[in-house]
């Protein structure tokens, strides 16, 4: 773990510039709109290791699976998004010599990504072969109020000389993703244009038929004087281009404005992707960059009045949580229903871009407080709209009835390609549903089970009712050959989390149809047609919850995570040697799965979903037992440690484990992040504060709070939406002060005391007086 980026509230800063870290820098300091994404990479050639990476949301490729031999009912693909046309390219020729910072002499150099405005900036002095000096300065954003636009500022200034000084903005779709079988390339050229006032580029996937149109065009400046440029035009394969040369001065900058539309056929008509595209470069175009910054400052300033997190005396945990909230909000929009979360966003290939069961366990609850309830309404949709997809993914397991959700995903099919995952870690179905009840109690929002949720519930109630198996020695019904969160563990019997978050959504599918029998009878009813549902298969359920198996240990009183657990050698790990961890990058498959250790929360994923089910005491036993067997080696580990360590006064415990998510990619904690961001894992960040440190929970309609701040903060505070009244959330070591941003009044319960914040009220509750 190597920490090179500089403590800032406000901005990422890499203040001189190192090759061996450029890749993760380039993950870290990713630009996105919810619509497309960009990795930093350099607009100018660069000839050392770099990950090219520019991607449009929702274009995906099915590349081949590879295994060795076939398997019924194994996924034929497995999907990536695609790494598309590269439209930030500004090569850049200093008298002949191209500009290449692997290649010439770099100082002052500086990267920032300013997360306040929404834009990433660049400047540095370069020094080539010859001793011709220049000062470049950079920047560039892609708009959240334009989300097809991407614009860039590039300035150069001759410091020693006066010369020629050669510029060639481009757009190159000869690309390929570095995870690609083979070394394919995925993109066929339709056709191109490169013209003197704007050039364009469409592309088209070699299966599915994507198609994306990249349009350009840019304006040059000597001094503040705009110049009158003829270019050269090139056309390649996969390639438009434009260059001009110009007499630059000693002391005089000059400036290439750069302007880009991508456009997909997600949203356009095949006809249509050329003059949409040139409509939006255009109007960009007319309004100018300065105009075009601006409006991104305003944008990000209203997603930051929802959003923030502002902790006091503790920069580097404020730039953390700051910089998570960012590339969420870079991540996903919410505006498309046909769009979810990838675990890597738009910052790198790894996981291919896909769907996970992330979304629903890990991002819900961020979009759930921080924006209004269509956007996370928006990612249940998204899953309901997939509910026939998930229906033929359980009958190629070869079930009658039910639905399976995917492990992985960009159409609703199946699509991972290691069999562990992706026939045994079925517990994604159960996320699922919790998802549902975590919409419905957080927002109050119970027409969401008449319209898609009740289908979706019974569709996976039916799975876990056929998943099942009636077990004559135990009496009991168990659920055989999964793998649990813990990853580490593939193919066990009774894995405990999966056979209780089986039983609860059992329980609360029969609860949903209950409500509905007596709220919305008519509508049940036409459901229950619909769906051709029984009185016996719902009895069937019910005697399935009163006889379910759960593995136990009386004498630790601790749920097992799975039959057998206790026949492992249990060693701490703190008592392993250093030179074993990661224990993923130093040891053989084969003794991961032999030993104790767990990737992460397992039993532990159980008691923070189903919280209200279970006393302090059995939480604590349970916590005190598996923590110490966890290496933590997946992003989505140390935040759910956070919330269960704060709700049981572990204090030092949970700041420790806030320290690993929140900077899990800033400080690269797991040796990775060059791969790309863990988006998830930053909604786990947002979770640890709102829900750890802030004590967050939802009751009977009531938002409650049981906030307590780390030693050595002054203060922190939060922001969330709930039921229609923003609410700031302030917490010192004095008191908690809750204030209504909205004129919608709102019930609240701070340490078990229960309070009404009124239109535009605060209320204040000192901590002295309770107990905490």
């Amino acid at each position: 773990m190597k920490q090179y980026l500089k403590l800032d509230e406000w901005s990422i800063i890499e203040d001189s510039f190192d090759p061996t870290t450029h890749e993760i820098s380039e993950s870290i300091f990713s630009i996105g709109n919810g619509f497309m994404g960009q990795r930093a990479n350099f607009e100018e050639q660069y000839s050392g290791a770099s990950l090219q990476g520019s991607y449009m949301a929702g274009v995906y490729y099915p590349d081949k699976t590879r295994v060795g031999w076939w398997k019924n009912g194994y996924p034929e693909y497995f999907a990536k998004v695609l790494n598309s046309t590269n439209w930030i390219g500004i090569n850049v020729f200093i008298e002949g010599t191209a500009l290449d910072l692997a290649k010439c002499n770099v100082k002052d150099f500086v990267r920032e990504l300013n997360m306040k405005e929404g834009y990433l900036s660049r400047s540095f002095v370069a020094t080539l072969e010859d001793g011709k000096e220049i000062e470049v300065k950079t920047i560039r954003f892609v708009s959240i109020t334009r989300h097809e636009i991407g614009a860039i500022r590039y300035q150069v200034t001759p410091l020693n000389f006066s010369g020629s000084i050669t510029v060639v903005p481009y757009l190159d779709g000869d690309v390929q993703n570095k995870d690609s079988n083979y070394e394919e390339k995925f993109w066929l050229e339709v056709e191109k244009s490169a013209a003197s006032d704007l050039s364009y580029l469409t592309l088209k996937t070699k299966k599915l038929d994507f198609h994306i149109t990249s349009i350009m065009a840019f304006d040059v400046y000597k001094s503040d004087e705009k110049l009158d440029i003829e270019p050269s035009l090139t056309e390649r394969e996969k390639y438009v281009a434009s260059e001009f040369t110009v007499h630059a001065e000693q002391g005089i900058p000059l400036t290439l404005y750069k302007y880009v539309a991508n456009v997909t056929s997600r949203n356009y008509g095949l006809g249509e992707l050329v003059p949409a595209g040139k409509n939006s470069l255009l109007a960009a175009k007319a309004a100018g960059f300065e105009a075009l910054l601006a409006e991104q400052a305003v944008a990000w300033n209203e997603k930051w009045k929802g959003s923030d997190i502002i902790i006091e005396g503790d920069v580097s945990a404020q730039q953390a949580v700051r910089f998570n909230i960012f590339q969420l909000n870079q991540t996903y929009s919410g505006e498309d229903d046909r769009l979810n979360i990838g675990p890597k966003g738009f910052t790198g290939e790894k996981y291919g871009g896909s769907t996970y069961w992330d979304t629903e366990a890990y991002c819900v609850p961020f979009y759930l407080s921080t924006a209004e309830s269509d956007i996370a309404r928006n990612l249940l949709i998204y899953r309901y709209k997939h509910l026939e997809k998930a229906k033929e993914n359980a009958r190629k397991l070869g079930f009658t009835k039910g639905a399976l959700f995917p492990m992985v995903t960009m159409n609703g099919e199946e699509c991972h390609n290691e069999w562990e995952i992706t026939f045994e870690e079925i517990h994604r179905n159960g996320a699922i549903a919790y998802a549902i009840y975590n919409y419905v109690n957080y927002t109050g929002d119970k027409s969401y089970l008449g319209q898609y949720g009740l289908e979706v519930l019974v569709e996976i109630s039916r799975f876990w009712e056929q998943r099942v198996n009636y077990s004559a020695a135990k009496g009991k019904y168990v659920i055989l050959g999964v793998t649990g969160p813990n990853e580490y563990e593939n193919n066990v019997n009774n894995n405990w989390y999966t056979n209780r978050i089986a039983v609860w959504t059992l329980e609360y599918t029969l609860e949903v149809i209950s409500y509905l029998k007596a709220n919305e009878e008519a509508h049940y009813l036409e459901l229950a047609d619909k769906l051709k549902l029984q009185d016996e298969e719902m009895k069937q359920w019910k005697t399935i919850i009163d006889n379910m198996y759960y593995p136990y240990d009386e004498e630790r009183q601790v749920f097992l995570q799975q039959d057998g657990f206790l026949d492992k050698e249990l060693i701490p790990v703190k008592d392993l040697a250093p030179e074993h961890l990661p224990i993923n990058q130093n040891w053989s498959w084969d003794r991961i799965l032999r030993s104790c250790y767990i990737k992460q929360a397992d039993v532990l994923q159980g008691l923070y979903f189903l919280g209200d089910r279970y006393d302090m005491e059995t939480k604590k036993r349970n916590f005190d037992f598996y923590e110490p067997l966890t290496v933590h080696e997946s992003s989505l580990s140390p935040c759910l440690h956070v919330i269960l360590a704060c709700e049981l006064g572990y204090q030092d415990k949970a700041y420790e484990m806030y320290l690993r998510t929140a900077r899990l990619d800033l400080d690269n904690y797991n040796n990775d992040t060059e791969d790309g961001c863990h988006i998830t894992s930053m909604a786990g960040t947002w979770m640890s504060i709102v829900q750890g440190f802030g004590g967050l929970r939802v009751k009977d309609g009531e938002l409650i709070l049981h906030p307590f701040i780390p030693s050595h903060w002054k203060s922190f505070s939060f922001k969330v939406m709930f039921r229609g009244s923003r609410l700031k959330v302030n917490v010192t070591d004095n008191n908690v002060t809750v204030t209504n941003e909205t004129e919608t009044s709102v019930s609240i319960k701070v340490y078990d005391q229960s309070y009404t914040v009124s239109s535009l009220g605060e209320v204040q509750v000192l901590r002295s007086a309770v107990t905490i």
